[in-house]
């Protein structure tokens, strides 16, 4: 069978004709699998974080929950290998991950919103995926081209913190991310890896969409005196330096905890709270930022023109 020849649909795995294919010919109908998949996801986001323990993973949720509320069809990709939280903050982490001849079915939270996760595919919660780079970016590479994402408005993309193996990988793979959300608290530490994840992003040529302040100020709730347990305004002083967008700030809410802690958006648990409604805002600018028709032409491509750079840099991580 020619690479040409070759249409179908269904993964090479369940394909009958797969022992007649050859190696390189099974690489190209992956290939051509994913740019069909992505093909019909209209904007890809990569929500991402220099450092741990910024709050990423709970604006990725919100957001996606956000977008969804919206009325937009969303897909959420957690791409934390090794600390997969997406389906416990969604109150889905008994979901699994159901396989068919045409794709792998993703678990739905509603109608509208899909998640795909390493976690529906642990047998146990405990246990600890040990995989180094390769592994991970061919499982990124199912992810994105065998699930069945169907037609999506936004796919938001849960990366780990850093600047390595993750990102590179999904950049390289989805091409042509519409652009990076980047989390940061206002302390100085957070602040220092936020900046290294924008020249990150403008490295491989993905528009900064812009930074969130995570954990920006908090409100007793017995006198109504703010606190600024990590100081207030570094997010939008960064923003400002670094000449990309601030997106919002959002405020210390403990019940933001408890929200994630009972699998539930908080966008949803509690729409009218401070921090909701700096959610919102946050949506609504993502939002206008794909619209805007040169919010792409404006900082080069949404594509990775610098993709070549991108494949030598994976090929030296895996020497």
């Amino acid at each position: 069978m020619s690479q040409e020849s070759c249409n179908k649909d269904s993964t090479c795995e369940t394909c009958g004709e797969q022992g007649s294919c050859s190696e390189a010919e099974k690489e190209a109908h992956s290939e051509e699998l994913l740019k069909k998949t992505m093909g019909r996801i209209k904007h890809k986001f990569m929500v991402m974080s220099g450092k741990g323990g910024v709050g990423k993973t709970t604006v990725a949720v919100n957001l996606a929950a956000t977008l969804a509320k919206n009325g937009c069809q969303v897909g959420v990709l957690d791409a934390d290998v090794h600390g997969p939280n997406i389906p416990k903050m969604l109150g889905l982490d008994q979901g699994k991950l159901d396989g068919s001849p045409e794709g792998i079915k993703p678990v739905s939270l509603y109608p509208n919103l899909k998640v795909v996760s390493m976690a529906f595919l642990l047998t146990d919660p405990d246990s600890p995926v040990v995989w180094r780079g390769p592994l991970k970016h061919q499982a990124f590479k199912q992810f994105l081209s065998e699930v069945l994402w169907g037609d999506l408005d936004y796919l938001i993309v849960d990366l780990p913190p850093g600047t390595g193996d993750e990102p590179l990988s999904i950049a390289q793979l989805i091409n042509d991310v519409d652009g990076s959300i980047i989390v940061t608290t206002p302390q100085d530490v957070a602040l220092l890896d936020s900046r290294k994840a924008v020249s990150f992003s403008r490295m491989v040529k993905i528009p900064v969409v812009g930074i969130v302040e995570n954990m920006g100020g908090f409100s007793c709730p017995h006198c109504g005196k703010s606190i600024d347990l990590f100081k207030v305004g570094g997010g939008e002083k960064a923003a400002r330096e670094l000449n990309v967008p601030f997106l919002g700030r959002i405020v210390f809410d403990p019940e933001i905890v408890q929200s994630s802690d009972r699998g539930v958006p908080f966008v949803e648990s509690i729409p009218d709270s401070k921090a909701a409604r700096a959610f919102s805002e946050i949506g609504k600018k993502c939002e206008e930022f794909v619209n805007n028709s040169g919010s792409k032409s404006s900082q080069g491509e949404g594509g990775i023109t610098g993709i070549s750079k991108v494949k030598e840099m994976l090929k030296g991580k895996s020497r």
